[in-house]
């Protein structure tokens, strides 16, 4: 593994351990030549997916540029890294899961909504309005109405 700090091509690893559920891999590594300490995280990947965009582009699907949408929409709120993590994990999973190489970027949109939906009503709201692209305070009113429509068919069915 490259070291981040001074590009050297080689680093030792000090310590690994089970991270997210077992799902990954933690690596605490440290570079022979400038004696820099980074961590690193290892995963399984299913396939190579492809996300395709409105515009039609594609480009490859980045775990990374998931998980910074749903810190953004989760910030300053109390969520714990690792529910979020396993969130994420279980996006990516449901996506590698479907035997598709491409994915649309609607689909990705809908899985995190699916996923916020259930774990922090204000992170949904926070996403819905980008995902959605909301352009008026009704389209935030909307949403709101939705989520209170739920949470009274919650309420009547006893659950």
């Amino acid at each position: 593994m490259r070291c981040p700090f001074c590009g050297s091509p080689d680093s030792q690893v000090k310590d690994s351990r089970a991270a997210e559920d077992g799902s990954a891999i933690r690596r605490r590594r440290v570079c022979p030549d400038c004696s820099g300490r980074f961590t690193t995280f290892e995963r399984v990947q299913l396939r190579e997916l492809v996300v395709v965009k409105k515009s039609g582009r594609r480009v490859p699907f980045d775990r990374e540029k998931l998980a910074r949408s749903i810190r953004t929409a989760l910030r300053k709120r109390d969520a714990e890294p690792e529910r979020v993590e396993r969130m994420i994990s279980g996006i990516v999973r449901q996506l590698e899961s479907t035997g598709d190489a491409e994915v649309s970027s609607a689909s990705v949109g809908r899985l995190v909504m699916d996923a916020l939906r259930g774990f922090d009503d204000v992170a949904y709201v926070r996403f819905a309005s980008v995902y959605r692209d909301f352009q008026h305070a009704a389209d935030f009113a909307a949403v709101l109405g939705e989520l209170t429509a739920e949470e009274r068919v919650e309420t009547d069915d006893g659950n």
